[in-house]
């Protein structure tokens, strides 16, 4: 599980740690930023269902180790080039690249993993993928004031390699399953299932969420007087927050102790009332912002995955992440752009304002769906 604990590390590290970067930086516009976040995001909405069922039909592993090694040779492209041009196309690279290597880990997990401990491993996963949170803001922040965004590229490309070679000697060979031919209409009934799309919505509101908090906090933060290292430790908050409720999480649900629909509501209304509280001027606001982010994240992730992986037949596993991941990279990078729009007609503060209201409503959602069918411990998503 290792090397798969990294993979999730790497493209969080990579995602944030630019993100945050550019977002406590001067003289980048909202919506430049708005822009820059979306970009990486956007390459994995259009990929990631693609490199999914190409990792049904040839194996995870060839998929996650190409996508890692073509992660290292996008971030090695700004090092070489270094000019803002460039920065988006770097940034495009990273994004498709991700949208390789990020679905297949998943499914690797979901492989991997007895049923009984899914939530644990689940809960693993996404602790490392929140350290990489964690790091992202602070060391890129560091390594931006040290030697520029060209040091960090450059970093993100030796740790990309560092994981393929990781991965290639640590993770074992899991043929692909024989499975039934699978017409579109089916595909498109598996999908709309509640099933599918509880703990999906869930993951994309989420995901939402994490990314307009780590692009924007620094810009609040900014207003308020901190630099960018003080900046990138507030946002850091937020991920390490989310770390510590993951694997908390994932024992609880696999203990009998944590419903997944109680959970998931619960996470989409402290994320909301994080959202709301990054309303509020001055650093208080910004830090009780980050943690109830990072809680509400916590608290969704893990289930969510749990949830699917699940619910899924195991010779669909890398087409459902896959189509679980462009939810959760729907909400990724529509989040930032609908703050920054909103933001660009008013100000940030009603940006955090409407995003809050959307995740929400979510958690009202998910709230009437538990009253109207009462939990039942083991029953997947619909618990």
């Amino acid at each position: 599980m290792w090397p798969l604990y990294a993979a999730g590390f790497t493209t969080a590290f990579g995602a944030h740690g630019i993100a945050a970067t550019l977002g406590a930086g001067a003289g980048v516009s909202l919506l430049v930023l708005g822009g820059l976040l979306a970009l990486y995001d956007g390459a994995e909405v259009l990929l990631k269902p693609v490199f999914g069922t190409l990792a049904d039909r040839v194996g995870a592993r060839p998929v996650l180790l190409g996508g890692l090694v073509a992660f290292a040779v996008a971030s090695a492209l700004y090092v070489v080039a270094d000019s803002p041009g460039w920065l988006w196309a770097a940034r495009l690279g990273q994004g498709a690249a991700a949208s390789a290597f990020s679905p297949s880990a998943s499914a690797l997990v979901a492989r991997l993993s007895p049923a009984a401990a899914r939530g644990r491993a689940f809960g693993g996963y996404g602790f490392y993928k929140s350290v990489g949170y964690t790091l992202g803001p602070l060391l890129g922040g560091v390594l931006a004031r040290v030697g520029g965004l060209r040091l960090l590229f450059a970093v993100l490309a030796v740790l990309g390699v560092a994981v393929a070679v990781w991965a290639a000697l640590a993770v074992p060979v899991v043929p692909p399953l024989p499975k039934a031919r699978q017409t579109l209409l089916d595909l498109a009934r598996r999908l709309a299932d509640p099933v599918f799309l509880a703990p999906t919505s869930a993951l994309a509101a989420a995901t939402a969420a994490l990314s307009v908090g780590v692009g924007f906090l620094p810009v609040s933060g900014r207003a308020a007087g901190l630099g960018t290292v003080a900046t990138g430790a507030a946002v850091s908050l937020l991920a390490a927050t989310a770390a510590l409720v993951q694997p908390r999480a994932g024992r609880a649900l696999d203990d009998g102790r944590l419903t997944t629909r109680t959970g998931l509501a619960a996470g989409l209304s402290a994320t909301a009332a994080g959202l709301a509280c990054a309303m509020l001027p001055g650093l208080t606001g910004i830090l009780v912002g980050a943690v109830l982010i990072g809680a509400g994240t916590g608290l969704i992730t893990p289930l969510g995955f749990a949830a699917l992986a699940g619910g899924t037949p195991a010779e669909r596993l890398g087409q459902t992440m896959g189509a679980a991941e462009l939810g959760r990279e729907l909400g990724d990078a529509g989040g930032p752009l609908l703050v920054a729009a909103v933001a660009s007609l008013a100000t940030l503060t009603y940006g955090y304002g409407a995003l809050a209201a959307l995740v929400g409503a979510g958690a009202v959602v998910a709230l009437v769906r538990r009253r109207a069918a009462p939990a039942v411990p083991g029953a997947g998503p619909e618990e």
